[in-house]
């Protein structure tokens, strides 16, 4: 579902205040928070432009990024400077920068976030990107505001070593053998792990605040952002993640770690992570032949290999669960992003 004009601009802005509150730490990906310069370049066609650069913030994974930015230089020449931090140092970035903009694209790895960007009047809309009719369209902007061009999704990762029959259902995660051994991300660190909450929320109403209020009587722990929620299960120090993502689960697992997902059967949430031009670019014409780079063929088959689903709907994983093997919680995603900072107060309110 997509959010419409008529939300008000304080609404988008409480998630991206938010979100910044992890400024300190990582999260949403491997290798946050650091600046990489790389010379990068973009789409499949001639960039005619006097200052041939162009300045990304992206979360994670960064090996995917990289790759991305590799070949999109390999095709147009254009340089890249890029920085690679989770989606609340990125909008904090963005904040701290608001009276002097740097960045010309933002890839954010929640979906609400890029909609209060666009509620803030902040993104700059480009609905004729190449390729943009074939993205999933609940994720993307029909405007061409944001486009997700990838997605994961949340589940329960446990560790095979101590978990020999997982569990199949979210609330089975209440159970008493489970005391102590489950860690949970933090929503205001990490935008996948309030995609998680919010988009339960939203299916279950006020009632699912039992959930997570069981949990912590079972000693479910808020541990970090996600990596450092799902570290600890891929030692052996804890048994399960609950609201894992995926591609993090997988990698892990293709690595050979004691490690694997399961979707609970009653649904899950998809967590779109979506790609936008800033209105304050000064590379307009670089900024749009990247969004067409992001979702080219090529692209979005890196996309697929990195274990994370593509934005495009007429192009399958092949190293993991695609959408329609996912079974999902009805979320709304108008209501998610309006929600979003009281349900971050509230639930780390109740787990610390």
């Amino acid at each position: 579902m997509i959010i419409t004009k008529h939300n008000s601009w304080k609404k988008g802005a409480s998630l991206v205040l938010t979100l910044t509150l992890g400024v300190a730490l990582a999260g949403c990906g491997s290798g946050q928070g650091k600046v990489d310069t790389a010379a990068a370049g973009g789409g499949n066609q001639t960039v005619a432009t006097s200052d041939n650069t162009l300045t990304v913030y992206t979360a994670g994974p960064e090996g995917l990024a990289n790759k991305l930015i590799e070949e999109f230089q390999s095709q147009s020449g254009i340089k890249i400077e890029m920085f690679q931090g989770t989606t609340g140092k990125i909008l904090a970035r963005m904040e701290a920068e608001k009276s002097n903009p740097v960045a010309d694209v933002v890839i954010l790895a929640s979906l609400p976030s890029a909609q209060g960007l666009k509620n803030e009047g902040l993104t700059l809309p480009y609905p004729e990107a190449q390729n943009a009719d074939k993205l999933n369209k609940d994720w993307s902007d029909p405007e061409g505001n944001y486009f997700s061009t990838s997605a994961s999704a949340l589940g329960i990762a446990y560790n095979t070593n101590l978990v020999t029959t997982p569990p199949t259902s979210w609330s089975d995660l209440m159970k008493p053998e489970y005391k102590d051994q489950i860690n949970i991300p933090d929503p205001t660190l990490s935008g996948s792990a309030l995609d998680f909450i919010t988009g339960y929320l939203s299916d279950k109403g006020e009632g699912g605040w039992s959930l997570f209020e069981q949990y912590k009587d079972n000693g479910v722990a808020m541990a970090g952002a996600n990596q450092e929620a799902l570290d600890p299960v891929i030692t052996g120090a804890k048994s399960m993640v609950a609201g894992a993502v995926d591609y993090m689960t997988y990698k892990a697992k293709e690595k050979g770690e004691p490690i694997d997902i399961i979707y609970p059967e009653e649904g899950t949430v998809i967590s779109p992570r979506p790609a936008a031009i800033l209105k304050s670019t000064k590379h307009e014409e670089n900024a749009k032949a990247f969004i067409d780079y992001l979702l080219s063929d090529s692209a979005q088959k890196l996309v697929s290999d990195a274990a994370l689903l593509p934005g495009r709907t007429d192009i399958k994983a092949e190293n993991r669960a695609n959408l329609d093997e996912i079974p999902l919680l009805k979320t709304d995603w108008n209501w998610m992003g309006e929600q979003g900072a009281d349900v971050a107060d509230q639930f780390t309110k109740l787990f610390k």
